[in-house]
């Protein structure tokens, strides 16, 4: 029998587990719903902010207040990889000196979830003193924030995530989808494209994504080749040497003609006993998939996926150039 203190534990344990599982739908439904709403508040008032931004010859300085300072920062981060040349200023080191870093052409944009709190009443008058664009992202139409600020975005919820209506949850969720908002609206009118990313990003897998080169990963190995006339000792020798379980099969005038895979020296055992006589034409696959050289890399990975290969065949125009395989790509941590 069963001990039923045993069987209470495991009953619990599985309640418990759908607990989490209800909490985090909860969670994810509240927040998605939130930004969702969003959508309403989309005015004249962002028309206003974007354009101001793009139109200044200064930069953006996000400022806010705990959790939305946390936000601020994200957005800052957002903004300068897109584009749109931004600072982070903590509205409470602002009064203490930092608000030196603000500039003549500067537009400053406020988070607050509230719009009242006491940092933000002694901010924004020394903001508006100075002339600058004031871009309030804030929780509270009505507030201090909403009623000083030159345009005003409304990211207000109807509750937050947390189980206490307390913790900032979907407020700063909703805060952070205002500022891509921004980043986003910015990037697309001032034709911020992949390369311009590219120079932003240059580490990493993101970077290499961007910039490497199918002929970067190509030019790291020998081009393994073979004749259509060839025998399959060369073959293997071409296969073995090169390291990348392929040869590509050419014509006497260089012409691609085909590929010889690992896969097709399987096949040519278990269907030929006397293999040792036949010619590379004879077990080559012919119209093998090929890629430019200048593509990008992560285009040969694409390519690799829907054809469920794992070599690709390098051209340079209609000129064989190498080959490249899968694990090139693991290798830079392209997959």
């Amino acid at each position: 029998m069963h001990n039923p203190k045993t069987v209470k534990t495991i009953f619990k344990l599985i309640l418990t587990d759908k607990k989490i599982i209800d909490s985090a739908r909860r969670t994810i439904s509240i927040e998605a719903n939130a930004v969702k709403k969003l959508i309403k508040y989309l005015n004249a008032d962002l028309i206003l902010a974007v354009k101001k931004i793009y139109s200044s010859k200064g930069r953006v300085v996000v400022t806010g207040i705990g959790k939305s300072a946390i936000i601020a920062q994200k957005i800052v981060a957002t903004f300068n990889s897109t584009g749109t040349p931004a600072l982070y200023m903590h509205a409470a080191d602002a009064i203490h000196g930092d608000l030196g870093m603000i500039q003549k052409e500067d537009v400053i944009i406020c988070i607050s979830k509230s719009g009242e709190s006491a940092e933000i009443k002694v901010l924004i008058p020394l903001i508006k003193h100075s002339g600058n664009f004031l871009i309030g992202i804030v929780g509270n139409e009505k507030s201090f924030l909403a009623k000083n600020s030159d345009s005003v975005l409304n990211t207000t919820v109807e509750k937050e995530a947390c189980s206490n209506n307390l913790a900032p949850t979907t407020s700063t969720t909703a805060q952070m989808a205002m500022g891509d908002v921004l980043a986003v609206c910015l990037q697309e009118i001032s034709g911020f494209s992949s390369k311009d990313f590219a120079r932003f990003h240059p580490g990493g897998a993101l970077g290499k994504k961007l910039y490497m080169k199918v002929s970067d990963l190509s030019a790291q190995h020998t081009k393994p080749m073979v004749f259509e006339t060839d025998n399959i000792s060369k073959v293997i020798v071409a296969m073995t040497g090169g390291r990348l379980g392929a040869t590509a099969v050419l014509d006497k005038k260089g012409k691609l003609k085909g590929i010889i895979t690992d896969g097709d020296l399987r096949r040519m055992i278990e269907k030929n006993s006397n293999y040792g006589k036949l010619t590379a034409a004879e077990v080559m696959s012919k119209n093998p998939k090929t890629i430019q050289m200048e593509e990008l890399a992560v285009n040969a990975l694409q390519l690799m996926r829907e054809k469920n290969i794992t070599q690709i065949i390098v051209m340079n125009k209609q000129s064989y150039s190498g080959m490249m395989h899968v694990h090139d790509l693991l290798r830079e941590g392209l997959l």
